[in-house]
């Protein structure tokens, strides 16, 4: 029996789901013409008015917004909407640069929660569940995102938000979570203490939701092994809406577009071209019913492939693959572009713990790479000649993978800091 929150959205016919978007698109268009100083400044400079955009067949003519824009509007230059009319802001991290804040109305955060409701219905969620949110809440969009989707639901939340692992298992225990809502890393933390306290059998959770970082399939497999769950890919980013842009049905070959809310584009990263798709590229995406923050052709960087196939659970809308990279995150290495999925899919096919960091240097102006990861406990009873024999072994498996070479460090368990958020993978010193 396949459930669904909004079938009539979710199983619409492409037709029908083109019309939606058809109309909203021009709408949204026209609204961020008349409202947003900045979008009609960019639209006048490409000689566009708004009666140039009558359907989606005409987006590609549109401007593109880059995080840059965001930064240089911050933080009211693309409001679309009465600041009375908003009731909440979001924010990034603010890591790479100045922060992105992005606004909603009662509007947006409504059509927000039934994103992430559809989520979690396809992750088998229904009101009989417990709920247990271990993604951040506050400015970061992840708990409050999952959180509405779950009220939605009807199901009974937790909103553990991260850190306090301790609590976070006490409460796994005694109130029978369900579906575990946080990071892939967190997800892998909370996995390792469950074990060593021998609380395995006490755990009842059937689902996860994963996200807002990379994973791989290897660690889909390790989170469903460790805790016998089905795990579920979620993607958002706060400059669209947050958690719930897209997400994975029990196929897990991709995440379903929320096409009524959300356009996505393929386009050639260099040349801004758009791709056919199934072609890779770098994803873009319009949003066409947001009221406060409707980005128009957002250039997210993250680099994967849209695929419109039928799929089992009945789904129409359309799925994209799990981002392979980033097209401004890629490290450039010796001339190579290395993508730290790559170096997880070879630590993980090894048997190693998910707990690695990637550390980037230039030394004598050549770039170097180096890959600390820890061993399991087994490996690290094992003498010091047979951990070197493992780190030559690995260093011929990255190179295979990379095309260059890399120092791997093989670490004592428990010896690198545990992420209770998204972990940071890479330290580029190059930068400094």
């Amino acid at each position: 029996m396949q459930n669904y929150f909004q079938p009539e959205i979710e199983c619409a016919a492409p037709e029908q789901l083109k019309k939606i978007q058809d109309e909203r698109l021009v709408q949204t268009v026209r609204r961020m013409y008349d409202n947003v100083p900045y979008y009609k400044k960019l639209m006048d400079e490409k000689g566009l008015k708004p009666a140039d955009i009558q359907s989606t067949d005409d987006l590609h003519k549109l401007p593109f917004l880059t995080k840059t824009d965001l930064r240089d509007a911050y933080p009211y230059g693309l409001l679309a909407a009465p600041l009375h009319d908003c009731v909440r802001i979001h924010s990034t991290s603010g890591t790479t640069g100045k922060r992105v804040v992005a606004f909603y109305t009662q509007n947006d955060l409504d059509l927000w929660d039934d994103c992430c409701a559809r989520a979690i219905v396809a992750a088998g969620g229904t009101k009989d569940d417990v709920v247990h949110v271990a993604y951040g809440y506050g400015l970061f969009t992840g708990g409050m995102g999952l959180n509405g989707g779950a009220h939605n639901v009807g199901c009974l939340t937790l909103p553990m938000s991260s850190g306090n692992t301790d609590r976070q298992i006490q409460f796994m225990v005694d109130l029978g979570s369900t579906i575990l809502c946080c990071t892939p890393s967190y997800a892998e933390f909370l996995a390792e203490i469950i074990e060593e306290q021998g609380l395995r059998d006490q755990i009842k959770l059937k689902a996860g939701i994963f996200g807002a970082e990379a994973w791989s399939q290897e660690m889909r497999e390790r989170l469903e092994e460790k805790l016998r769950i089905k795990a579920y890919d979620i993607y958002g980013l706060t400059e669209i809406i947050g958690p719930g842009v897209s997400f994975e049905c029990e196929e897990q070959t991709g995440m379903h577009i929320n096409e009524d809310h959300f356009i996505a584009e393929i386009i050639d990263p260099d040349t801004g071209e758009v791709l056919p798709e199934g072609t890779k590229g770098e994803l873009v995406f319009s949003c066409i019913s947001k009221e406060a923050f409707p980005l128009l052709r957002y250039r997210t960087r993250d680099i994967c492939v849209l695929e419109r196939k039928k799929c089992s659970c009945g789904r129409t809308l359309i799925k994209m693959a799990k981002p392979m990279g980033r097209s401004d995150d890629m490290l450039i290495i010796r001339g190579v572009n290395v993508f730290p999925s790559q170096i997880e899919t070879v630590l993980l096919a090894y048997g190693l713990s998910a707990n690695y960091q990637i550390i980037v240097d230039r030394v004598n102006h050549t770039d170097t790479l180096e890959v600390c990861v820890e061993m399991n406990p087994e490996m690290f009873s094992d003498t010091v000649k047979q951990i070197e024999a493992r780190e030559h072994e690995l260093m011929d498996k990255l190179r295979s993978m990379l095309g260059i070479s890399a120092k791997v460090t093989l670490k004592a368990p428990k010896s690198l800091t545990r992420s209770e958020g998204k972990a940071v993978r890479v330290v580029d010193k190059r930068k400094i």
